[in-house]
């Protein structure tokens, strides 16, 4: 089996980083200890509104989600979500239609793909966690049996239906993203029609039914880009709540290297050599994928080190 390595040797590439939190599901039905918690002086609360949240910079520069005690939170027309808990301290979102205003001119609205970048990694996984409740909350809230409005319950873990008892859970849609690279060790990169000139990335695909994620990866790399693959090769997986998938990234091994785009997902693919995606980032032909996306960590995985940007800099 080949294996993917990073060519520096001395950096290793993380694609994941841990978030800290404990999600403690097994309190989520525990009416009196989420009161309890809620009520804690140490428990903090942040706002979520249209996916986006309240960010700030510290004194020492870094990045921070605006939290505050639960006895400060707007709980009018809010809904609460509770997250988990870290060292004791617990966390819970209030989903609100906006974002209250803040005396304090440095905080700002930020979505997922700008405080994703700047966050810690509890932040970051407190985000992302509430993020992707709000985007369920929002377009699932009639039952999917008999069409009545349906109740939040398990601390915004579950949807139940009054009418005929149906319960509800938030929804995952695996997709699958690959590094696919030649006998050349080139990398095939794809520009999807919609994005702007420039811009590429690895290919993509939601998983199908009936089908294992392998067989994903060769699927979607075929039918995009007319490539076919043979040894896959599972990396590390990424939520990505836009608004409900989970990205399942892979390193792939081409079997053919003719190139035939679909021309309705993917307008242009290309084989690049590392000097060329140097070349191409450096000068601006090429733009690359967003930081926060796994599809940078696999280019990386497979590059070496830090992807260029224009003028020289590392992504």
């Amino acid at each position: 089996m080949t294996t993917w390595t990073d060519h520096t040797a001395d950096r290793p590439i993380s694609l994941t980083a841990p978030s800290g939190i404990d999600r403690a599901a097994h309190h989520r039905l525990d009416e009196a200890w989420l009161a309890a918690a809620w009520s804690h002086p140490t428990t903090r609360v942040f706002v979520v509104s249209g996916g986006q949240v309240l960010i700030d910079e510290t004194a020492d520069g870094t990045t921070e989600l605006v939290m505050t005690p639960s006895f400060e939170a707007p709980l009018t027309e809010a809904h609460r979500y509770f997250l988990g808990t870290d060292d004791g301290v617990s966390y819970f979102a209030l989903q609100k239609d906006a974002l209250p205003g803040r005396m304090d001119q440095s905080a700002r609205p930020a979505g997922l793909r700008e405080a994703g970048l700047l966050l810690s990694p509890r932040d970051a996984g407190l985000m992302v966690h509430a993020v992707a409740l709000e985007n369920w909350q929002r377009l699932h809230r009639f039952c999917s049996r008999c069409g009545e409005r349906t109740v939040i319950a398990a601390a915004g873990h579950i949807r139940r239906c009054p009418a005929c008892g149906a319960e509800h859970y938030p929804r995952t849609d695996p997709a699958v993203i690959m590094a696919v690279t030649d006998d050349e060790d080139r990398i095939l990169l794809g520009r999807q029609v919609h994005w702007p000139e420039g811009r590429f990335s690895t290919l993509a695909g939601f998983v199908e039914p009936g089908e294992s994620i392998e067989q994903s990866v060769r699927r979607e790399v075929f039918e995009e880009a007319g490539v076919t693959v043979g040894e896959v090769e599972y990396v590390a997986s990424q939520p990505w709540p836009f608004p409900s998938s989970l990205m399942l990234g892979f390193m792939a091994r081409a079997t053919s290297s003719e190139i035939n785009v679909d021309g309705e997902e993917i307008s242009e693919a290309r084989w690049f050599s590392r000097e060329d995606l140097r070349s191409a980032f450096e000068s601006g032909e090429v733009l690359p994928p967003y930081g926060i996306s796994i599809a940078a960590r696999l280019i990386e995985l497979w590059y070496g080190k830090p992807l260029p940007r224009p003028g020289g800099s590392a992504l």
